[in-house]
């Protein structure tokens, strides 16, 4: 409805002055809803367009969310895939760790053993002459005290 007939449905009053008829809208056989009509036609479009681009829009999250989901799959697989190889390196590396260790503490009581018999033996001599001193000196007091 074109701009002029929307005013051309108040008549015509009086110039302003003195209180007169009161404009009102003139009878209209299509009535308030026919003058709708354009402005909804012009929003079909709109209408449609916004909700094809809205089907659109959750077509692609629908493929966004499935390709995501493929892809954590993807991801946890290989992590579960490479867990097991990161556990055999890390138990590798432990055992490996543990034998070094082992091998320490194996040298260092070889050693403390080869320094205890080397103090040991560098002892007997001594000990050996005290105790023969000893018997001697037992014998010889025996010997003295019965004789």
């Amino acid at each position: 409805m074109a701009r002029n007939s929307l005013l051309d449905r108040f008549r015509p009053v009086g110039a302003p002055g003195p209180a007169g008829p009161a404009g009102v809208p003139a009878a209209d056989d299509q009535g308030v809803a026919a003058e709708l009509i354009p402005v909804f036609e012009a929003l079909d479009a709109t209408i449609n367009d916004t909700r094809e681009r809205t089907e659109a829009a959750a077509d692609q999250a629908q493929h966004t969310v499935a390709a995501a989901r493929r892809q954590a799959a993807a991801l946890v697989e290989q992590a579960r895939i490479n867990s097991a190889a990161v556990r055999a390196d890390a138990a590798a590396r432990v055992s490996a760790d543990a034998a070094q260790e082992d091998q320490r503490l194996l040298d260092e009581a070889t050693e403390e053993a080869a320094a205890l018999r080397s103090r040991g033996e560098a002892r007997v001599p001594e000990l050996a002459s005290a105790i023969v001193a000893d018997l001697v000196q037992d014998l010889l007091g025996r010997g003295t005290g019965t004789g």
